[in-house]
């Protein structure tokens, strides 16, 4: 494989997944809504440089039917990046529901129309896997894997997760409707780690930005979370497209903590640097206060206080990915947090 289309190549993980291709000299063609915006793209123009790979740009929009059909032809593959990733929406179905679904539908259909792309390797989430923390509990589960489907999220309840699980769906059914292109899907756990651009706006560093800021300084909300560093992120999909043994679902955990022992590991890596809780939160005054973190009283209910375990042995076996340990993900996110001055 030589050209690889990257949708979401200017973003949060997409971005330390362009990084990796260009390092490993891929022709990687990176879409972008507005080819103008320099600014958005001029951060991986600049790593291409020092590179043996080559970056083109071409502009494609997620909700255009058609979009995507020049920058795929003539690719070896796709890797499908590009979905909101957003607590911070007025309409559930036109910010998060549409751009998930229509975008995966555009993007695939591309690759069945370019009759060069061999692999497609989309981007879900452990969102698709499970809404609520409670789910494990109610299916009677020890653990998830890449067995189990996201049932309990909807447009109305945890609608972020319902677009992943959605458009994952979507994904499956086109892919199994022909056979020009094999299908390999990443469901990565909270992406955590540093950032490639000062200019991004992923809600992995504004959920740090409100831990070191101390917003959660009178209590951590007890709510368990797999996390994994945005590097290996980066680096399973592009295992995933070099890896021949590998197929379907890899769920992506290093770990999983609740958000206490979490920012335990912040203020171990700097200790006394930031006003960061000691305890949890009291479920009742998370109940009360709630709304000034964007958690509904139904989220509360159903993820705080209830265990949760992620098996993400197939990552580690079938891609062979090494992961980073959250002890350094933490360390040098904050330091990149620090040098760009983004607290």
């Amino acid at each position: 494989m030589d050209t690889i289309l990257v949708t979401g190549g200017t973003g949060y993980v997409g971005s330390w997944i362009v990084k990796g291709l260009l390092d490993k000299a891929y022709t990687v063609r990176l879409t972008v809504r507005d080819k103008n915006n320099e600014a958005k793209y001029e951060n991986l123009r600049q790593i291409a440089l020092t590179t043996k790979g080559k970056l083109e740009i071409w502009e494609a929009d997620l909700l255009e039917e058609g979009s995507f059909d020049d920058a795929a032809l003539g690719c070896d593959a796709i890797i499908h990046v590009a979905s909101p990733f957003t607590l911070r929406f007025k309409d559930a179905q036109r910010d998060l529901i549409d751009p998930a679904i229509k975008g995966t539908r555009n993007v695939l259909f591309a690759a069945s129309k370019a009759g060069t792309v061999k692999k497609v390797v989309l981007t879900s989430s452990v969102a698709a896997i499970h809404g609520d923390t409670i789910d494990m509990q109610e299916q009677g589960l020890d653990e998830f894997t890449e067995e189990q489907f996201n049932g309990s999220s909807s447009l109305t309840h945890q609608p972020y997760s319902f677009s992943k699980v959605s458009a994952e769906k979507e994904a499956w059914k086109i892919a199994e409707s022909q056979d020009e292109w094999k299908l390999f899907v990443i469901n990565p756990s909270f992406v955590m780690g540093p950032s490639l651009s000062s200019l991004s706006d992923s809600e992995s560093l504004s959920f740090m930005k409100d831990i070191l800021s101390g917003k959660f300084a009178m209590g951590a909300p007890a709510i368990m979370f797999g996390f994994v560093d945005v590097r290996d992120v980066a680096k399973a999909h592009i295992l995933a497209l070099e890896n021949e043994k590998s197929e379907g679902r890899h769920l992506l955990a290093e770990r999983t903590i609740d958000v206490l022992d979490y920012i335990k590991l912040i203020e171990k890596a700097f200790p006394g640097k930031f006003k960061l809780p000691t305890k949890h939160a009291a479920k009742f005054l998370l109940l009360m206060t709630g709304w000034m973190f964007k958690l509904s009283s139904k989220f509360i209910k159903r993820n705080v206080g209830f265990p949760l375990s992620l098996n993400s042995t197939k990552s580690r076996e079938a891609l062979g990915l090494e992961y980073i340990p959250l002890e350094q993900t933490v360390k040098d996110m904050v330091v990149q947090m620090l040098d760009d001055k983004l607290i």
